[in-house]
């Protein structure tokens, strides 16, 4: 579990495919890989993966096929900023919102422009999901715990402070990007419980 606030942006110095077909990441993670221990969870651009391997301050991640089709890290290569989180603590500042590390799916940046001293990102998301979009809602984009700030259409619209664009990989985005998207866990799981009748008998 994380909290969508990112600790550093890394480096991806390594992306390659395995004879096997398993696909394994090397990020540069100077912060997030202290104290760092194999088998912990990292969110990178808000996907969960487990740290397999710890070098110094590299840290590799191994990833399925699965993992490269439901999200952006298709569009990764070496060079590459990813924005990443180390697992929740007992001890952590719960400043975003409860994030899983499980990418629902992908969406395109649609705008993303300079307005007055912020930015304003629009992001068009797989329309299955349009309807966990509220006013002032949660939405985890590559992993960062975002509010929205409208809904409109098939699109969404977030606001982002010049601090945001400063910890995060956001500066790069540009309209036609893909972004990993992870939709509010509560809202998913009203939805769940409304399905069933008050009281109803489930073997």
């Amino acid at each position: 579990m994380f909290t969508g606030l990112v600790e550093e942006t890394g480096r991806i110095v390594r992306l390659e495919r395995t004879p096997e077909g398993l696909w394994r990441m090397t990020v540069e993670a100077p912060t997030v890989s202290v104290g760092l221990a194999l088998g912990d969870s990292v969110a990178n651009n808000g996907c969960c993966l487990t740290a397999a391997a710890i070098d110094g301050t590299r840290v590799r991640f191994d990833l399925l096929d699965e993992t490269m089709r439901k999200t952006s890290f298709a569009g990764l290569s070496e060079g590459s900023l990813v924005n990443l989180e180390r697992s929740l603590t007992p001890s952590t500042r719960m400043g975003g919102h409860f994030v899983s590390g499980h990418v629902d799916g992908t969406g395109e940046v649609v705008v993303f422009e300079q307005r007055g001293a912020n930015h304003l990102l629009r992001v068009r998301p797989p329309a299955e999901f349009l309807k966990y979009l509220v006013y002032k809602g949660c939405i985890a984009v590559d992993g960062i715990s975002l509010t929205v700030a409208e809904v409109t259409g098939d699109t969404f619209d977030i606001w982002l402070i010049p601090h945001t664009l400063e910890k995060t990989n956001l500066h790069r985005r540009r309209a036609g990007d893909r972004v990993n998207l992870e939709f509010d866990l509560l809202a998913k799981y009203v939805e769940r419980l409304a399905q069933f009748p008050s009281g109803a008998q489930r073997a």
